[in-house]
């Protein structure tokens, strides 16, 4: 089988987890922590990384796999030896990438930005074979999102958007890809098992079984450079409508919005990448009488990202095996949290099953 060539936008801890995992399962050959050990006829270790973009000094100019550990990356560490393939992560552009007040944090928690130049995009893409890119910038990185999106375009690779900026969701991306039979998967990716897919498996449950909901919130706190750049609240307009959307596309009976609120809290240094979910649900059952439901989950924030990015390389791969251009519907379903079209989970799974089987078109 041919590898899956994979470029990456954005060094952070995301990334980190991903080129980290990729090696461990290669070496471990066994299914533990991911929902498809083979998918479509790949397994991870056929994901080959073959480019990257970042903008930070401490990255930028380094090989990928020392980049992976450097500052400010805290993530837990799945696999240290990480061979050197070659790739040297190039500058890219920062445009909107940086939020200003990230300036008055100690250097080890936020980025400093390279003073080299940005590099060509599109001619690294293409130079390098890359058929995929994994859009891993901050949230609040519009224009930078823009500029990726448009350089996929050019070099006709397929785009995984990763971040709450409405790529695959906005009709007129999503059309450009579909006239060049370019395969993309967005937007704002989903946790294995984190606030939002928790939130909304319960809310759907409490729908199930007759449940009225009346309020209900999802507070989150982290120590990693995400919350850090989150405090930056001009940032979080997109990243609270897809989180919002996410979990009220569960609800049938319309909850206004001062009833409902969902998004980041706070950044606490000291957690690093462990990220700290608050879920409550007020409501009401049989007889209008009162239930609430509350939980915390505490998990390593990145790592959770890419036990979902490494099925949504495979299935923008096997797309492109198949000739398959514009929104994979199934895959970003399933694997985001704002597609162009929100289903169940369980019905998104099994048109994501159905997908890979080639019992359906995208």
């Amino acid at each position: 089988m041919k590898k899956i060539r994979v470029a990456i936008a954005g060094v952070g801890n995301c990334a980190s987890s991903l080129v980290q995992g990729v090696e461990y399962y290669k070496i471990l050959q066994k299914s533990l922590g991911l929902m498809h050990y083979e998918l479509g006829g790949y397994s991870p270790g056929d994901i080959e990384f073959v480019a990257a973009f970042d903008i930070d000094e401490r990255k930028v100019g380094q090989p990928l796999n020392k980049a992976i550990f450097a500052r400010p990356n805290c993530t837990k560490t799945i696999w240290k030896d990480i061979p050197d393939n070659g790739v040297i992560v190039q500058m890219g552009e920062i445009l909107d990438g940086i939020s200003p007040h990230m300036e008055e944090y100690p250097p080890e928690r936020r980025f400093i930005p390279s003073k080299k130049e940005p590099c060509d995009v599109v001619k690294v893409l293409k130079e390098s074979g890359a058929e995929i890119l994994l859009n891993y910038l901050p949230v609040g990185s519009e224009k930078a999102t823009a500029f990726y999106a448009e350089a996929c375009l050019q070099a006709g690779v397929s785009f995984i958007n990763c971040v709450p900026v409405f790529i695959a969701s906005n009709p007129d991306w999503e059309k450009k890809f579909r006239e060049k039979n370019i395969p993309i998967i967005g937007d704002d990716i989903k946790s294995q098992i984190g606030a939002t897919i928790i939130h909304r498996v319960l809310t759907k449950l409490c729908e199930d079984r007759g449940v009225k909901i009346d309020n209900t919130y999802q507070l989150n706190v982290g120590g990693n450079t995400d919350f850090l750049n989150m405090l930056n609240r001009a940032r979080l307009k997109s990243k609270k409508i897809s989180k919002t959307e996410a979990v009220k596309s569960q609800i049938h009976d319309e909850i206004r919005d001062e009833h409902i609120h969902i998004g980041p809290s706070d950044y606490v240094p000291w957690l690093n990448d462990n990220k700290v979910c608050f879920i409550r649900i007020e409501g009401r059952i049989f007889g209008d009488i009162p239930i609430n439901l509350e939980l915390r989950l505490s998990v390593e924030d990145s790592p959770n990202s890419a036990g979902v990015v490494i099925d949504a390389i495979r299935c923008a791969k096997i797309a492109r095996d198949r000739g398959i251009g514009g929104v994979l519907s199934s895959a970003s379903a399933y694997f985001m949290k704002h597609p162009p079209v929100q289903y169940s989970d369980e019905e998104a799974r099994k048109m994501v099953e159905e997908f890979i089987a080639g019992k359906r078109s995208h």
